[in-house]
């Protein structure tokens, strides 16, 4: 019996091997052989996720076609996989994917570490603080004490419970955008509010326009829904949205969904001004396309002279075309698992009643935290301890980075949790396999992206400061000389270091 439970395609193998290719070899370099180059690439597919585990591979006809290489290569290759456990093979079954005995699975998403392994292991794969203190302790207080009216009901409140969802109301009308709290259903983290929404809107093969690059999880997400991901470039720089592409995609795809992060874009940092906002909703409410707006890091300005433009469905005064997902898990703490919708109250009314058949609601206790958060002044004084925090790291960073790797390029944002890096023409892909031996956990650029792209990008997130940022840029140096040397760099080592 075959042993594979999916399959990947000549042309598809090859598309994302191209898309990690490296800049040509300066005078000196050491090119490793085609064979061995191409085991190399397959490996790091599987290591990054981006092929399954499991997934039968093409023939070696097939590939050495796709390729232009000789079929002598591709079985070469296939030799040296199957002798380092990445490969299994079959008479007759053909050859799929594997991991070696005691190789951690690949990781789909972003999550964290576990605390465990921080001690001797850098984490910027997460973009995400700890917890502004004293208000986590404070607010789980507070909900305690509004707790016992509670308890005597049967606790499910499918769409929020009712005082938070007049809060969050309250607070898009305070913003400018007059809001019910029939509009508004609470939900378990912005993934939570966007699965409900892929689920309602987009169903097993629709097509979903997404900014290219755009945040992982959230790309992943929609792949599991079945979604056929549209990607849409972004602008240079921290320019935001390219309007000439985004109205071409509209118009000629179609989407059902576009989803787009306006405030601070996961992960390039870019903020859309109000022009492109008010361009971006007439497009697709001419497209018939459903806008979801995620601004969960909309409150993250970390420069005081920001000008924050008007919410995206500031523009869609009808509430026809733009859902908006927000979060106390960014601005917050990412253990604080509330997110929201704002929309009509009948989409509303549409994503309560299939939440039946998802997770029922979400936990009233920390929903009550964050009403208290909301009601005393408490969320505020949080958030901008929080703005403290990631100003205070972006800086490190950037200083650290520009005295450890001054060719890298990037621009500055100011807001959000993220720096989107041009790692100097290597591949990012092959940074983040370096980055593990030496004791940093980084996101390569594909992760970011559809289909391969973005190969020679990595996200740093704002999460780390002082010491521990000056650490990170110089293991993140040790990574890219090993890269640099084809993977023989000796002497680099994973070090313990305590902040």
């Amino acid at each position: 019996m075959a042993q594979w439970t999916s399959a990947v395609g000549a042309a598809q193998l090859a598309r994302l091997l191209t898309s990690q290719q490296d800049r040509p070899a300066g005078p000196g370099s050491r090119r490793p052989p085609a064979y061995r180059a191409l085991a190399d690439g397959i490996r790091l597919l599987v290591l990054e996720g981006r092929v399954p585990v499991a997934a039968r591979l093409p023939a070696e006809r097939e590939l050495a076609l796709a390729l232009s290489v000789s079929r002598t290569t591709v079985a070469a290759a296939y030799e040296a996989l199957r002798a380092e456990g990445f490969l299994e093979s079959r008479r007759g079954a053909g050859s799929w994917t594997a991991v070696p005995a005691g190789n951690p699975l690949p990781a789909r998403g972003l999550e964290p570490l576990p605390p465990e392994a921080l001690g001797s292991m850098i984490d910027l794969g997460c973009a995400a603080l700890p917890a502004p203190e004293p208000w986590l302790t404070r607010a789980v207080q507070g909900a305690l004490e509004e707790l016992p009216p509670y308890a005597h009901t049967h606790g499910d409140y499918p769409a929020g419970l009712p005082a938070l969802r007049a809060m969050i109301a309250e607070r898009y009308t305070a913003r400018g955008i007059p809001t019910m709290p029939e509009q508004i259903m609470v939900t378990t983290g912005a993934m939570g509010a966007i699965d409900a929404i892929c689920h309602l809107f987009g169903g097993r093969g629709e097509r979903i326009a997404v900014e290219s690059p755009s945040y992982a999880n959230i790309l992943q997400l929609m792949r599991e829904a079945g979604a056929r991901l549209v990607p849409v470039a972004m602008a240079d720089g921290l320019a935001g949205w390219d309007m000439d592409r985004w109205r071409q995609v509209l118009r000629d795809a179609a989407p059902r969904i576009a989803y787009v992060v306006a405030d601070f874009h996961n992960p390039t940092g870019a903020l859309a001004d109000e022009d492109q906002r008010r361009r971006l909703v007439e497009a697709a409410r001419s497209a018939g396309t459903v806008l979801v707006a995620d601004e969960t890091m909309n409150e993250l300005w970390l420069d005081d002279d920001v000008d924050m433009p008007r919410p995206v469905c500031g523009f869609d005064p009808a509430g026809s075309t733009v859902i908006t997902v927000g979060s106390a898990s960014k601005a917050f703490w990412a253990g604080m698992r509330i997110g929201w919708v704002r929309a009509a109250p009948d989409v509303v009314r549409s994503l309560v009643a299939a939440r039946a058949y998802a997770d029922l609601g979400t936990p009233v206790l920390e929903q009550l935290a964050v009403n208290w958060l909301f009601s005393t002044g408490g969320w505020e004084q949080a958030v901008e301890l929080r703005r403290g925090q990631a100003r205070g790291n972006r800086d490190d960073l950037v200083a650290a980075l520009r005295r450890e790797l001054p060719d890298w390029e990037y621009t500055v944002p100011r807001g959000g949790l993220t720096l989107w890096v041009r790692a100097g023409g290597l591949s990012g892909s092959r940074l983040a396999e370096a980055g593990e031996r030496v004791g940093l956990r980084v996101p390569s650029g594909p992760r970011f992206g559809v289909d391969g792209a973005f190969e020679g990008y990595v996200r740093l997130p704002f999460t780390v400061g002082g010491a521990v940022a000056d650490e990170a840029a110089a293991r993140l140096a040790a990574a890219a000389r090993i890269v640099r040397s084809g993977g023989t760099a000796g002497g680099e080592g994973p070090r313990t270091f305590v902040a």
